[in-house]
């Protein structure tokens, strides 16, 4: 089982839920390269509302539907895995934004799937924010 505490990075990859790399979501190839490289976790989340360097604002407002919602890859491990995972993945998002933030991993805890891998992550900066694996989060009623 993979531990992290104290020191770590955290990588967010901000991109539109319409970008594609050779025909699939961005945001998966992001993940599935996140996992091949044997990085802590990475999660996807959906924005609701929001805009960017293109200055459009997207929304899932109904009466303004938008096809490319906002999305962010979040991703959490210590500076010297997220570090060249950067150089991997800045080709491939043409628009967006890629930023990185020094934080302090409290806790990292994952239950045990029938393989005996963790699964999960839960992270704290310096600043207070923290967060989750979103489907570690929603198995435990969160």
């Amino acid at each position: 089982m993979m531990t992290l505490r104290g020191p770590a990075r955290r990588l967010s990859i901000m991109v539109g839920e319409s970008d594609t790399w050779h025909g699939k979501p961005l945001y998966a190839e992001i993940v599935h390269r996140a996992h091949a490289a044997g990085l802590a976790g990475a999660s996807v989340f959906r924005g609701i509302e929001g805009y960017g360097a293109s200055n459009h604002i997207h929304t899932t407002r109904i009466f303004s539907l938008s096809e490319d919602l906002p999305v962010q890859v979040l991703i959490v491990d210590v500076a010297e895995k997220i570090d060249p995972f950067v150089e991997e993945i800045e080709p491939l998002v043409r628009e967006g934004l890629i930023t990185l933030a020094d934080v302090e991993v409290v806790r990292y805890v994952g239950r045990h799937s029938a393989g005996g891998t963790a699964t999960g992550t839960v992270t704290g900066s310096a600043d207070g924010t923290a967060a989750g694996d979103a489907s570690d989060d929603a198995a435990e009623g969160r």
